[in-house]
């Protein structure tokens, strides 16, 4: 039975004449001129690694949190069977915190590492290798480089190349208040005049003549259909369809503040995708914009099928922007965004200076044409604090707490004292709560 490998190279190293093996200046050379001969045999039996053929296939867009799965054909057009490692090595935000350094260095069990794989490819054959990633961030990841390491048949030498592969994947928002929607879709059903309870009062779009019940508001009577008939009658009503909603998400230093494990503005955008999700299921036209000092992001005039996907590319890219929000450049840039009166919804932080210097002075510009929906993630570690006793660092913390608190509230009240309707919640309160607040202005016949 033939020897391969190391064994081979051991037999070869015991078949020496035993004077070769004594340590003598002559038997050393002789080892070494074997080791030599048999690497040089080695490297010249590698399968070629510039040659291969290499192509990708798979997913190319990903929520966040999600597996993608990468795949990478490699095609062995050498006479040589191809043996040896291979790492299809991406961007470190590509895999988990936990896993992507695993194994590293370890060639001989590269399982530890999914950028690593073991390589059998016979000569004029090809094999596919699944590389699984599971990105961290959102925004495009793309692979680094493809490197190849071909072992003789002994494993004593080895040729090594790399290939440029070019792929993307995506990663999308993870849209985590998506399990709110259902509930919200049945209160929204509900103000449609799908069910049997309808808006009565301050509605705008008329429905329905019913028979007047003690407690119904008596503005909604409608004298001339009572004067046809022996009872009294009053009009119902149901929220307006083809309403125009416009949600503008500020990308400013603010939006960098980190609540708990993600940025404010992870928290704004889930938060602006379920609201995006009710609104057109309600029959609005919803439209988009990020901003900060110029427009990041825009999304206008797509149809209900496609509106979410639109909105998830668009928004797969955006990150904080380190600088002072342009609060003229914003009001003036949504005003012409929505030329008709409309629901635009500012998703911005609650933060006393910025809005005092900045929005405050033009808000108008917005409330005299539109209804004006502030949205803002509030810190509920600041509430914490604000309980913490016990100590003399809880005692400042506390009091510090408190004072953010009252600045908080003290912005809310000048928003509102404009006529502005605030929701100032915890990253995952602020979904519903948006949406709730949507369905009451829709309610109340504000839209």
């Amino acid at each position: 039975m033939a020897l391969t490998g190391r064994a081979a190279l051991l037999a070869a190293i015991g078949s020496l004449p035993v004077g070769l093996l004594e340590p003598s200046w002559t038997g050393v050379l002789a080892v070494n001129g074997t080791l030599a001969a048999a690497c040089a045999c080695d490297f010249a039996l590698a399968a070629p690694v510039r040659r291969l053929r290499l192509s990708r296939s798979g997913d190319t867009s990903v929520r966040l949190g999600d597996t993608a799965e990468v795949t990478l054909t490699v095609t062995n057009p050498s006479r040589r069977p191809l043996k040896g490692h291979l790492r299809d090595a991406w961007q470190p935000s590509s895999w988990p915190a936990d896993t992507h350094t695993a194994g590293v260095g370890q060639a001989d069990t590269p399982g530890g590492d999914p950028s690593r794989h073991v390589l059998d490819v016979p000569a004029g054959e090809r094999r596919r290798f699944t590389t699984r990633l599971r990105p961290t961030r959102r925004g495009d990841r793309s692979p680094d480089r493809v490197t190849v390491r071909s072992y003789g048949p002994l494993g004593l030498w080895a040729r090594q190349g790399s290939h440029q592969v070019p792929w993307s994947v995506r990663v999308l928002p993870p849209f985590h208040s998506r399990k709110h929607l259902p509930s919200k879709l049945a209160r929204l059903r509900e103000l449609d005049g799908r069910t049997s309870v309808l808006t009565r009062g301050e509605g705008t779009e008329f429905d329905s003549l019913r028979e007047y019940v003690p407690g119904d508001d008596t503005r909604s009577i409608d004298w001339r259909a009572t004067a046809r008939r022996q009872s009294v009658a009053v009009r119902t009503w149901r929220p307006e369809r083809d309403r125009h909603v416009h949600l503008v998400l500020d990308t400013g230093r603010t939006s960098a503040g980190r609540v708990g494990d993600a940025p404010r503005l992870d928290s704004s955008m889930d938060a602006a995708l379920l609201l995006a999700a009710l609104a057109s299921k309600a029959g609005d036209r919803v439209g988009f914009l990020a901003y900060d000092r110029r427009v990041r992001a825009r999304v206008q005039g797509h149809t209900a099928d496609d509106l979410l996907a639109s909105l998830v590319a668009a928004m797969a890219n955006l990150e904080p922007e380190l600088v002072e929000t342009d609060a003229r450049g914003l009001v003036t840039t949504a005003v012409a965004a929505a030329p008709r009166r409309s629901l635009i919804v500012l998703l911005t932080a609650l933060d006393r200076a910025p809005l005092e210097e900045g929005l405050l002075p033009v808000l108008s510009r917005l409330t005299q044409q539109h209804t004006l929906l502030v949205a803002s993630v509030a810190d509920p570690h600041v509430a914490e604090m604000a309980e913490g006793r016990g100590s003399v660092e809880a005692v400042y913390g506390a009091a510090s707490a408190a004072q953010a608190r009252e600045e908080r509230h003290h912005v809310a009240e000048q928003l509102r004292r404009h006529g502005v309707t605030v929701v100032d919640a915890a990253p995952e309160d602020l979904a519903p709560a948006l949406a709730d607040a949507y369905l009451a202005l829709k309610a109340a016949g504000r839209l």
